[in-house]
């Protein structure tokens, strides 16, 4: 009898790969939003998404595979905060980051 997970289940990231990736994710929306952010205002926007991925870990990793899913989460839950923090408009961002993110 075997334990643990089974072999087509992957294992949850590891908190640097989720800093990682958070991070590829807002550069990329940065770029396509095509207006300056300052590097501190990134570096605290990057803070506040990793801890709200941490805080929806499980959910998240359900539905890795739905980018749909996952880019209408991160619109919901992270993209008011960050707009307000980079003061730009929260429509730009969210389809910025759906044009990064591929959702």
């Amino acid at each position: 009898m075997r334990t643990g997970q089974p072999k087509h289940e992957a294992p949850l990231p590891s908190l640097r790969s989720i800093r990682r990736a958070c991070g590829v994710e807002l550069y990329r929306t940065v770029k396509r939003l095509r207006q300056y952010v300052p590097a501190e205002l990134v570096k605290q926007a990057e803070e506040q998404y990793v801890k709200k991925v941490v805080a929806n870990l499980l959910w998240i990793h359900e539905n890795r595979s739905d980018r749909k899913k996952l880019a209408d989460w991160w619109e919901k839950e992270v993209c008011g905060e960050i707009a307000e923090l980079w003061s730009v408009d929260s429509d730009s961002l969210a389809s910025a980051f759906r044009s990064a993110f591929g959702g």
